[in-house]
């Protein structure tokens, strides 16, 4: 059985975000789609954050049938949920009408959540769960801790994936609700919070740039005192990319999973690429990492190398065959 994994479509994203309302690029994913057996959905497929619950399943039905229309009976489509899109399992309807989508070309349909087997030595999951974890003082991060406080739920006492939804479930419920209320979206244009103060402290030079530096050292510090923490003040590529490895390698252990292989996306990096650390994609555990990528424009605070090289470029997937590991490719590479 040959397995496409695909994730962070983010369809129905604003100012053009979504890679995929390019017509050319639905068709060469469509294109890649139709030669597998089974296509795995890993997650924010849909964008819950910008706009009204119909709004988005509108964008999405003029797309996910498109994508699915080289797939017929005997074919399989497994679909997850990430944190964007994570209110689906919530509104049955809606998730019926998702699944309605991807199945008129004929192929099954079924739902998985938080994460998949895809083999015995295969797991995937979207990876938000990771936020709980990682270093980057991003907002879903720096919320998942204050949380955690209100619960009284430190690390050591987590153990199920229940634990994650406790934290995590009411930050998504409360995003959602208010973009089902407000003409102002939730997650913009440029990415939000996190991208514009990772814009920021790039951008600044001299002066200007040691002031941003020591006023976020001090905002996080504060933060670690009262036990939001632990949060870093680097925000450099090196440092993101290490933060989510290491942190979706904590999610694996304190949920006990031990794949060969574990796939994920959340964060929009894709790899391991060549000339990444290779060491840095395997955990402690001797579990080697697999980043999905995405297929939206990230802000240009993300995009500073050349745009050919570029880990978070659009078109990036994970195929899996019955056996032997699995590869990360770029499907609209030529």
């Amino acid at each position: 059985m040959r397995t496409l994994v695909i994730s962070d479509l983010h369809l129905g994203a604003g100012h053009g975000r979504a890679a995929l309302n390019d017509s050319s690029i639905v068709d060469a994913l469509g294109t890649a789609i139709a030669t597998v057996d089974r296509l795995v959905l890993l997650g924010d497929i849909v964008e819950l954050r910008q706009g009204p619950l119909q709004d988005a399943l509108a964008a999405a039905s003029r797309i996910l049938p498109q994508l699915v229309s080289g797939l017929g009976e005997g074919r399989e489509v497994i679909l997850l949920v990430g944190n964007h899109d994570h209110q689906l399992q919530l509104h049955p309807e809606a998730l019926g009408q998702v699944e309605g989508m991807l199945a008129q070309s004929g192929a099954s349909v079924r739902f998985e959540y938080p994460g998949v087997w895809l083999r015995d030595d295969v797991y995937a999951q979207h990876g938000h769960y990771l936020d709980r974890h990682t270093t980057t003082p991003a907002f879903e991060r720096i919320a998942a801790g204050a949380m955690a406080r209100f619960l009284k739920l430190p690390f050591s006492g987590m153990s199920q994936e229940n634990d994650y939804e406790r934290l995590l479930a009411p930050i998504y419920a409360w995003m959602f609700a208010i973009s089902q209320t407000s003409e102002r979206e939730i997650d913009a244009a440029d990415g939000g919070g996190s991208s514009r103060a990772l814009a920021l402290i790039r951008e600044s030079r001299g002066g200007r740039a040691l002031a941003v530096q020591a006023a976020l050292r001090a905002a996080l510090g504060t933060a670690n005192i009262t036990g939001l923490g632990p949060l870093s003040p680097d925000l450099s590529p090196p440092a993101l990319r290490r933060s989510s490895l290491v942190a979706y390698g904590e999610v694996l252990s304190i949920l006990r999973l031990q794949p060969r292989y574990a796939l994920f996306g959340h964060t929009h990096r894709a790899g391991p690429l060549a000339g990444d650390d290779s060491s840095e994609w395997i955990t402690k555990a001797g579990v080697q990492l697999f980043n999905t990528g995405s297929w939206v424009y990230e802000s240009a605070a993300f995009m500073s190398e050349e745009p050919a090289d570029n880990p978070y470029r659009s078109g990036f997937a994970v195929e899996l065959d019955d056996d032997g590991p699995p590869r990360l490719v770029n499907l609209l590479d030529t």
